[in-house]
């Protein structure tokens, strides 16, 4: 008797069970796959607009100059943190010229909301990798479990303990593992690099935000 053990065969002939676990492991795969993608794409932009206004911002422009060319709504994530800083810099003056006492503090305020609003967006999806790398090797397991449970069943059905018996189960169960490590380990590798990378960028737009400030508070000791 012959027996094919190609993944497609195996899949085809488990049992209701073990295929409903496969499609779940395969669909958490694609969808972990999706969100890295996207999320490398994400942070290569967040990084290629953060190193363009950098170099805008310390060019020598007049911030004011720089404020009025990106406008109070950018698509920057850099330039909206800077435009949140210059709103609240530009509400504390007062028609006189003078300055609204705790300009500093209400510019630092303002910033750092910007600046969480942006981390929330950045980290946004890395949940879903998490929750794939940890689940998928139980949802996996369980697959197996209930594999060489049907091989079990099979041998006593049988009174027989062929290959051509006991192979099949043992197969699926195995193929179940399989898919369940395929879709973990990425999810696990790209949660810990994107998360590290995210955490970057963060810093990176904190660190602008502390000389910014610094910026203001000398104009305001001027």
């Amino acid at each position: 008797m012959d027996v094919e053990f190609s993944m497609w065969r195996q899949i085809a002939e488990a049992s209701f069970v073990v295929q409903i676990v496969m499609v779940m492991l395969v669909g958490a795969s694609f969808w972990s796959w999706s969100v890295i993608i996207q999320k490398l794409i994400s942070y290569r932009t967040a990084r290629s607009e953060a190193a363009s206004f950098d170099r805008s911002f310390w060019s020598g422009e007049p911030l004011d100059g720089l404020f009025e060319e990106i406008g109070p709504t950018p698509k920057g994530r850099s330039q909206r943190i800077f435009a949140a800083g210059m709103m609240e810099w530009r509400r504390s003056h007062r028609q006189d010229g003078g300055l609204i006492a705790n300009a500093t503090s209400r510019i630092d305020r303002s910033m750092d909301v910007a600046i969480a609003k942006e981390s929330e967006d950045l980290q946004k999806g890395l949940q879903i990798l998490a929750t794939v790398g940890s689940t998928a090797p139980f949802l996996g397991l369980f697959g197996t479990v209930w594999g060489i449970m049907n091989s079990f069943i099979a041998i006593a059905g049988e009174q027989n303990t062929n290959l051509a018996v006991v192979a099949p189960g043992i197969a699926e169960a195995l193929l179940a593992t399989a898919l369940g490590l395929l879709a973990a380990i990425p999810a696990v590798i790209f949660y810990n690099k994107l998360n590290a990378d995210s955490d970057r960028i963060i810093s990176g737009y904190e660190a602008f935000a502390d000389e910014f400030a610094t910026i203001l508070s000398r104009q305001l000791d001027a």
